[in-house]
């Protein structure tokens, strides 16, 4: 099971939007995708209708008490699994810093090993923070991606993610690599395209070739709570997602066959 990071600092960039559309691509080419709701709002378990307190949650894998196994929920959506979130979240991630008596980082890392063989990807949809629960969900990862919007504040917003997760690597998991930065809400016009290129011409932020393009029928989709690809699969956003995950499995694929070459 190979585990992908979406992850901003910022909030409103489509870390939730970019997670659950890359994985109803992923699996409608019939791969299977467990997908982790990292966010105490719960935004990634509303859209695929498994929010709610009834059931356990990450907060209760953050806290040892359920195994990934005992939390994950089936959803409407052929080959995509939740792992949801609740408000329960933020308790857990204060209980673990708080916790000296056993490893931190990596709960999550652990949990999802005993259920590796069950999936083909492992989405997580991060928080716009660096808490406990995106330390260890980096510190469970193979890769990160970095959604941005273009704005005055794109910049300091992903430079610091890109900091905080080489650290992370670093001090954690050294497997863990960056991908690169997603453009979304993608528009045809000067502030855009000078953010673009700029991104494009500091090899550090790794662009991806694909950018979103701006479309209402994104937005729409959140109320439907479907994937764009099925609110409206002849919108640019829908035809984009389908190229970044294309890009994205071949940017794997590349460097996998660069790494056995060694």
């Amino acid at each position: 099971m190979r585990i992908i990071n979406i992850c901003n600092l910022k909030g409103g960039v489509a870390k939730t939007i970019t997670s659950v559309n890359m994985a109803y691509v992923l699996a409608t080419m019939g791969k299977k995708v467990l997908v982790i709701d990292n966010d105490k709002q719960g935004n990634t378990s509303k859209f695929f209708g498994v929010y709610g307190y009834e059931k356990p949650s990450l907060a209760e894998i953050m806290l040892t008490k359920n195994t990934a196994e005992d939390v994950i929920q089936k959803t409407t959506r052929e080959n995509i699994d939740v792992i949801p979130a609740n408000m329960n979240l933020l308790t857990a991630n204060r209980n673990v810093m708080l916790d000296l008596n056993s490893p931190q980082q990596t709960r999550l890392k652990k949990a999802l090993a005993a259920v590796a063989e069950q999936y083909d990807f492992c989405i997580i949809d991060n928080a716009p923070d660096i808490n406990m629960s995106v330390i260890n969900a980096l510190t469970a990862g193979d890769d990160y991606i970095i959604p941005v919007k273009i704005d005055r504040f794109t910049f300091d917003g992903v430079d610091v993610m890109i900091e905080q997760a080489e650290q992370i690597r670093e001090n954690f998991n050294e497997k863990l690599r960056f991908r690169g930065c997603l453009v979304t809400s993608f528009r045809k016009n000067d502030v855009n395209r000078q953010g673009q290129e700029y991104l494009q011409e500091a090899s550090r932020y790794k662009l991806f070739e694909t950018h979103i393009r701006w479309t209402e029928k994104v937005d729409e989709s959140t109320f439907t709570c479907e994937p764009v690809m099925v609110h409206s699969p002849r919108c640019g956003a829908a035809r984009d997602y389908k190229a970044f995950t294309a890009e994205y499995l071949k940017s794997v694929s590349d460097s996998d066959t660069k790494g056995a070459e060694k």
